[in-house]
């Protein structure tokens, strides 16, 4: 138990400069598309996890399904891919970055005006919408944005810039989330 104590309180370290993590981001997405022919992504990843679970609980039901059946359908696998290391990865690396520079720990970040469990759920619910769109999209935020724009690709620019745009006129409505 002292080893788990000891990871939860340790000194706050200074951020990585920006103009550094940025390159780093680079060198990163670059060596990805060089070992796996793949750029950087989650959301497909959830998709699969999901598609997994599906096929326990509810075999017939992937293969009736011609979305999960691409994924899971007959003796496929759906944790059979490149992003779902990729996710677990990236859950590990955020993990051990915030014990490593001291930000692991449970806070939530909210307006005075709101409460934790109405801040929770909005989340939750933001969540829910941004992976649902990301699916329709066929790629999320960090597929389309890294990804998709480092190979210039017109849709992820096009895309980014959506999101952007959508979610500076949204924040007026939630602005008493954060005020």
């Amino acid at each position: 138990m002292r080893w788990l104590r000891s990871i939860f309180n340790r000194p706050e370290k200074a951020y990585v400069h920006p103009y550094l993590a940025g390159a780093i981001l680079g060198v990163v997405l670059f060596v990805a598309f060089l070992l796996t022919g793949n750029g950087l992504g989650s959301s497909g990843a959830t998709s699969r996890i999901d598609a997994a679970l599906v096929d326990i609980v509810a075999p017939a039901h992937v293969d009736k399904t011609p979305y999960l059946l691409k994924m899971a359908g007959g003796d496929k696998n759906p944790l059979d891919d490149w992003i779902v290391p990729v996710f677990f990865g990236a859950l590990l690396g955020g993990f051990t970055s915030g014990a490593r520079s001291g930000r692991l720990g449970l806070v939530t970040t909210k307006g005075p005006n709101i409460s934790n469990r109405t801040r929770w759920l909005m989340s939750f619910i933001g969540g829910v919408i941004f992976l649902y769109g990301a699916r329709m999209a066929r790629g999320c935020t960090s597929g389309q944005a890294l990804s998709g724009g480092a190979t210039l690709a017109a849709g992820s620019w096009v895309i980014m810039l959506a999101i952007f745009g959508s979610a500076y006129l949204l924040a007026y409505f939630v602005r008493k989330l954060w005020l």
